[in-house]
């Protein structure tokens, strides 16, 4: 069984008692977050207030707003290997957040892609939400409503939707059981910023090379011997 990571724990004071006091420390006003984040004054307030938990994306869009890296406020998995086991994976959670998550992605230079595993539980409903990028929905058990600018998609196991992420959108389990879904963005959902380095000797490459190489094959020779040189002429 996975090893469950709640980052919460980490820190001495609540999530939501962390981002009002950089809030304020900016001299910010909850309008000033809420627009620039792409979410509701209400939502923001009931995050100080720990009425309710941030999505992991939300988290990361209030952050950037604050000026601050999101491990300021909670505690995710490295993305230091680039491959991940089933067993191995911690799973973690947005503080006390119903919906928890598992890093699929590695770090490396110049990677774009962020995946996740994400378990959302019965009913549960994310807050509406707008970012730069894009992202992919891929349902690998049970069902899910994504809402695209207020339009529902009702996705079943084995099936998706891709769609630019500045476009407002809502998840929201509509079953009574847990709904698990593979989810690919370009939005930096772990706070990595930019790997230094290069790509072509980066963590996955550089294995790569490391494994011994396949022996050549020898070229077959025509049949009846070597054949004769073509040499291009004028044409009469």
């Amino acid at each position: 069984m996975s090893q469950r990571a709640e980052a919460s724990t980490e820190f001495a004071d609540p999530l939501g008692t962390r981002l009002r006091d950089r809030r304020q420390a900016l001299g910010l006003t909850l309008k000033d977050v809420a627009d620039a984040a792409g979410l509701s004054v209400g939502f923001i307030s009931q995050i100080e207030r720990g009425i309710t938990i941030p999505s992991l994306t939300s988290l990361i869009s209030v952050c950037r707003v604050l000026k601050s890296e999101v491990s300021d406020f909670l505690s995710q998995p490295r993305g230091d290997q680039p491959v991940t086991r089933h067993d191995q994976r911690p799973i973690y959670a947005v503080g006390g957040n119903a919906i928890s998550y598992e890093r699929l992605s590695a770090s490396f230079p110049g990677n774009v892609l962020r995946s996740v595993l994400i378990h959302e539980p019965p009913g549960f409903r994310s807050e509406p939400m707008s970012h730069e990028g894009e992202e992919i929905y891929y349902i690998l058990e049970g069902a899910l409503t994504v809402e695209i600018d207020g339009e529902p998609n009702i996705l079943e196991t084995g099936d998706s939707i891709h769609f630019p992420s500045i476009r407002t959108h809502v998840t929201w389990n509509h079953t009574d059981r847990n709904t698990t879904i593979l989810h690919t963005c370009t939005m930096d959902v772990f706070g990595d910023g930019t790997p230094t380095g290069r790509p072509e000797t980066s963590m996955a490459v550089s294995r790569a090379r490391g494994r011994k190489s396949a022996p050549k094959q020898p070229r077959l020779k025509s049949p009846g011997g070597p054949q004769p040189k073509i040499t291009k002429g004028k044409s009469s």
